[in-house]
């Protein structure tokens, strides 16, 4: 009753239409993110290390930033469900869109572990991301840590219309690839719950699954709550 009251009915139907368009967006887009980022670590284990652990980052990174250019504008290409979680905390994101967001963002990395599995078979577990020798308390730390500097930088580069135009997924892709170099090998530098979820279904895999939940959706919480502090409260970035 309240929406028919805020939108004339005429307008329900578009709006709604329009919403899921973009849930398919971003589904299509964790899909190949998934395919391409966890079949890199897939690859790199079958041929030996061809790829390199800097091979796989690199990867990660380059697919994030092509699907920015290439989605932005369609869906924003959030493509992580704490990324959403966050446009959402911050006033920026309208709350009925986000549970189609991130079931299609989960539905999108399931399938793409699925079709991995089905190619390339049962190898490396499937990029699932675990904590090195089980320090789950390290890991959750990490990742946290990597959320919020992602979080942040997504905030400065694709939302604050001060920064410079058309370098928004540049940033966002080096971040990526940054992370997974550097603290890869530690905790699988997931920062997407999405990106964590796909694996661990298809595998089987769920021992510590909670701290990629649990971790980039509060570091991405806390990028919010410091760059609105920062911008006064995001009314300097409109």
């Amino acid at each position: 009753m309240r929406i028919r009251k805020l939108i004339p009915k005429q307008t329900l139907g578009p709006l709604i239409s329009h919403c899921w368009r973009e849930a398919v967006t971003e589904g299509m887009a964790t899909f190949i993110l998934v395919f391409f980022g966890t079949g890199a670590v897939m690859v790199n284990h079958i041929t030996s290390g061809a790829l390199t652990h800097l091979g796989v980052s690199f990867v990660f990174g380059a697919v994030v930033a092509a699907l920015i250019y290439a989605t932005g504008h369609i869906s924003d290409a959030h493509i992580n469900p704490a990324v959403t979680l966050a446009f959402w905390a911050s006033g920026f994101f309208p709350a009925r869109k986000v549970l189609p967001y991130i079931l299609a963002q989960c539905i999108g990395a399931i399938a793409a572990s699925t079709l991995l599995l089905l190619t390339l078979g049962y190898v490396a577990d499937l990029g699932a991301t675990l904590p090195l020798q089980g320090n789950w308390f390290q890991s959750l730390v990490l990742e946290v840590v990597l959320t919020f500097i992602l979080m942040f930088v997504i905030l400065g580069s694709g939302l604050d219309r001060r920064a410079p135009i058309g370098f928004a997924g540049l940033a966002i892709g080096l971040t990526v690839a940054l992370e997974a170099a550097c603290f890869g090998p530690i905790t699988g530098a997931s920062m997407n719950p999405a990106r964590s979820l796909g694996p661990a279904v298809v595998a089987g895999i769920w021992q510590h699954q909670w701290i990629y939940w649990v971790a980039p959706i509060v570091g991405a919480q806390l990028a919010v709550i410091a760059y609105r502090q920062l911008s006064h409260g995001f009314r300097d970035i409109q």
